[in-house]
């Protein structure tokens, strides 16, 4: 038989008449098919014949005895009943999706707060309490349907990460260019957790610094947090990515440069001596020695109410542990003198000029370091200003070289305030005061370890010097690529006059002039030149699982992690949409 002669009911232009729905109780729903009121079964074609007989054979001996107005009557009755069911369906519906929706936010608020998913049954306990206090019964109510058991809160977590998760792929397939950061710590269970990040940058220079997984390393681990083992050539992560012939720039993080530069100072004995002072005073089981000693604080009004303690993983404690230190220094040696016994040794320390005078300079030259490290602190940063900040810090050493050869102290307050008390103990000698002077080669020391160590980023130098200052920069030294982009830029009023610097200067670049430019740029602002944004991370894991949540599952922490370091908006109401459809199909 040939499709011509094929019938088909779309063609047949059937409509449905308002008389069958007297004489056959039906009616036509929102999909345009029939649907009987007695039953609510839905016939699949629009036919009078398909109507009369599901009537005849169903419902006519039940409502066959109704004709004319006693017929409508019933058949309105039935109407009505169907409408009801519907609206009752619908708000069962949107009661359902409200209360998911609900724990969606619960959830995503315990997580960027790090607090246990067991929690959640606490928070709805409050919100049902805190309803009944306002007197709303309702919405206690409505509290009551919010699902968040812990098993729930942790299915959540997963379709909130998962989301996550796949919105950062999209970013990285449409990205211009990417870099990757990766870091390795022990969490509290003693499992070796290696962080990988990725900063992604679009055409506009929009950048995203997104958690791109979470290896929890149970055996042996190749790769180790800041050493050689993981910027090694031969046997490091480095040599790895060269022995399957990857090659791509690899940068050792600025931060943990700047931290072992500090290190390297020569006066480890000086903080030694700190520490074990202060460990006496308030280490350990020392709670009645620490009462006394802040008792004494109070009593001598003294500028600071306690000492801090000095942790090596926390880069700025040990700047604050000295500044405290040496503010209260006569307090400290009056304490041990009065209530310390065989602490004689340490008195002394605390009276000698040559600990004193290392202690002042330990604490200036510190302080001026943990400046520069808040400085290299923050997400987003570009190479380019953070490589700024150290060239900063370094021709400051030469300032501070040149100052100490003169025993001029004006940039070492500490030193300064130490000098005039002495000036003022011996008045009587000529030309009192101390001599920093010796303290000259200390700073030399640490300019050439800062040399040192941030060789790796003078391969950027021309970059970055092109990069901070392209409207001045000589044309003929640049890349070739560049060249005539350059000439037409520097040309170009509207950028000569120009105020905006750094990446919002790219920004105005226009992509049709200036393609080659822009997307150079674009390379150089993708460089992850720290891994802050790991330290950070691990700050929140030793919040996620401590030693009272120890048990938490490598894809659960995963999980929690990447909603908590995230800063991609999450799209609660797809969630939602995506958790109903199956049982909306069902």
């Amino acid at each position: 038989m040939s499709n011509s002669k094929l019938r088909k009911v779309d063609s047949e232009n059937r409509a449905f008449k308002s008389e069958w729905e007297h004489d056959y109780f039906f009616i036509l729903n929102k999909d345009h098919k029939p649907q009987c009121l007695v039953c609510f079964q839905v016939l699949a074609v629009l036919k009078e014949y398909n109507l009369k007989r599901h009537y005849m054979t169903n419902h006519k001996q039940k409502f066959g005895k109704h004709s004319c107005e006693s017929r409508k009557v019933v058949c309105d009755q039935l109407k009505k009943k169907l409408f009801q069911q519907k609206s009752l369906f619908t708000n069962e519906t949107k009661q359902q999706e409200e209360a998911l929706l609900a724990s969606y936010f619960v959830t995503y608020e315990l997580m960027k707060a790090k607090k246990a998913l067991s929690d959640g049954e606490l928070i709805k306990n409050c919100a049902i309490k805190m309803a009944e206090a306002f007197n709303e019964n309702k919405v206690g109510n409505k509290f009551q349907t919010v699902p968040l058991s812990k098993q729930t809160v942790t299915r959540r977590l997963e379709d909130i990460s998962n989301q996550i998760s796949n919105n950062v792929k999209d970013i990285i397939a449409n990205c211009s260019y990417f870099s990757i950061a990766l870091d390795e710590s022990t969490d509290v269970s003693d499992t070796n957790q290696l962080l990988i990040f990725v900063r992604a940058i679009k055409e506009d220079f929009t950048i995203f610094e997104e958690l791109l997984k979470v290896c929890s390393l149970h055996s042996t681990t190749r790769v180790t947090d800041g050493a050689k083992s993981m910027t090694g050539t031969i046997s490091g992560f480095v040599g790895f990515l060269r022995q399957n012939q990857i090659t791509v720039p690899t940068l050792h993080c600025i931060i943990h440069q700047e931290a072992l530069c500090a290190k390297s100072i020569k006066l480890s004995t000086t903080m030694a001596t700190v520490t074990k002072i202060t460990n006496l005073i308030r280490g350990g089981n020392r709670s009645l020695t620490h009462r006394k000693f802040l008792t004494l604080l109070e009593e001598m009004d003294s500028a600071y109410g306690d000492l801090l303690l000095h942790t090596e993983v926390r880069w700025l404690s040990r700047g604050k542990c000295l500044v405290r230190f040496f503010e209260l220094r006569h307090e400290i040696a009056t304490f041990l003198r009065e209530e310390v016994t065989n602490s004689a040794e340490l008195q002394n320390d605390l009276e000698d000029v040559e600990f004193l005078r290392n202690l002042a300079f330990l604490t200036d030259i510190t302080q001026h370091l943990n400046v520069l490290n808040l400085q290299l602190q923050g997400k987003k940063q570009t190479i380019c200003q953070m490589v700024g900040f150290v060239d900063s810090f370094r021709k400051k050493l030469h300032l501070f070289k040149s100052a100490l050869d003169k025993n001029n102290l004006l940039h070492f307050p500490c030193c300064r305030k130490l000098s005039e008390e002495e000036e003022e103990e011996e008045e009587e000698e000529e030309g009192g005061g101390l001599e920093f002077r010796d303290y000259s080669e200390i700073i030399e020391d640490l300019s050439s370890e800062f040399d040192r160590r941030f060789n790796d980023f003078e391969s950027f130098r021309p970059d970055i010097s092109l990069f901070s200052n392209p409207i001045h920069c000589d044309i003929e030294s640049q890349p070739g690529h560049l060249q005539l982009e350059l000439c037409e830029l520097q040309c170009d009023p509207s950028l000569n006059t120009s105020q905006v610097t750094g990446i919002d200067f790219w920004k105005l670049l226009s992509p049709e002039r200036y393609p080659l430019l822009r997307n150079w740029a674009l390379k150089l602002c993708s460089v992850f030149a720290s891994t802050y944004i790991c330290e950070t991370a691990f700050s929140s894991l030793k919040h996620v699982k401590s030693k009272n949540r120890n048990r938490l599952s490598d894809v659960v922490l995963s999980h929690i992690l990447r909603v908590a370091t995230s800063q991609l908006e999450v799209d609660f109401i797809s969630l939602v949409s995506s958790f109903m459809k199956p049982q909306c199909s069902h």
